[in-house]
């Protein structure tokens, strides 16, 4: 997997693809109108950025393109995370695992995800 950086406008674009695919550009157009103010053109601009990146993929064989995602949900979540660790060194792992805790409104499962897995990590020491 190459590490491929994506910006905050790229991540909204790569979540409605891991969350439905295909999409055309004016779905995608639709689907963040209330977030941002996007037109077509900018969807296109940064959908092409994210092919020429690896991410996405685009299928022109029918009337319409179609945008596929070919990089995972999950790679992409590990790789920000591996960035956000090594940019954020000094504060520590304690420091962000607290304040993503305290801003973030965690459900008992997710803190039990948590525990298990810091155990596991544990173990594999």
């Amino acid at each position: 997997m190459n590490k491929l950086s994506l910006s905050d406008g790229e991540w909204k674009l790569m979540n409605l693809l891991w969350d439905e695919n295909p999409l055309t550009i004016g779905a995608m157009v639709t689907a963040l109108r209330d977030d941002t103010a996007w037109t077509k053109a900018t969807v296109n601009i940064m959908l092409n950025r994210l092919a020429d990146k690896g991410a996405v993929h685009i299928d022109t064989a029918g009337p319409r393109k179609l945008f596929y995602p070919l990089l995972a949900r999950d790679d992409a979540v590990r790789q920000e995370a591996r960035s956000t660790l090594a940019k954020i060194k000094t504060g520590g792992l304690g420091l962000l695992v607290s304040t993503m805790a305290q801003e973030s409104d965690l459900s008992d499962a997710e803190i039990d995800e948590l525990y298990r897995i810091l155990k596991e990590g544990r173990q594999h020491d």
